[in-house]
């Protein structure tokens, strides 16, 4: 893969790299830190992929790593009684639907912004994530069961 075709296939990936960050780091400083990570160790290991039509799926595999490596490395424990003490920290004010989605457990919602946001098939999110597809199924419609009873009420109050 030549430099200008590695360059044109991440500019076309630049948003689906934040929307897959997104769904594991919370932190916008976390997100740019994995992918840009993820942009270094791709492109010097860019050789070691075998067919250039599967690069966005290799590069997500890469950028997930990523970001479990930093999960990892940010994981802060603080005792109980010192969290109840200091208050919640105040959260942004997200959509409803946004908010559902990054309220599900880290496989569902990772699950999410692949097969929805980025359209990702089944079968690509399966080589992404390493899981049978038969999982990918029965994860997603847990994901949709979830996010269909969050959002149950919303339905009313927005019409």
């Amino acid at each position: 893969m030549t430099k200008e075709k590695f360059m044109a296939e991440v500019r076309a990936s630049e948003t689906m790299l934040y929307h897959v960050a997104k769904s594991v780091l919370k932190s916008d400083a976390d997100c740019a830190d994995a992918v840009q990570e993820a942009l270094l160790i791709a492109y010097e290991k860019k050789n070691t992929l075998k067919k250039e039509r599967f690069f966005q799926t290799w590069l997500t595999r890469i950028l997930i790593n990523e970001c479990y490596k930093i999960c990892n490395r940010n994981k802060i424990i603080v005792p109980y009684e010192d969290y109840m003490q200091s208050g919640r920290i105040e959260e942004k004010k997200y959509s409803s639907l946004y908010q559902a989605v990054l309220d599900l457990p880290e496989e569902l919602r990772i699950l999410v912004t692949l097969y929805y946001l980025e359209g990702f098939s089944q079968k690509e999110i399966s080589k992404i994530l390493e899981m049978r597809e038969g999982t990918i199924k029965s994860r997603l419609s847990r994901a949709r069961k979830i996010l269909r009873e969050k959002l149950e009420g919303e339905e009313e109050t927005l019409c």
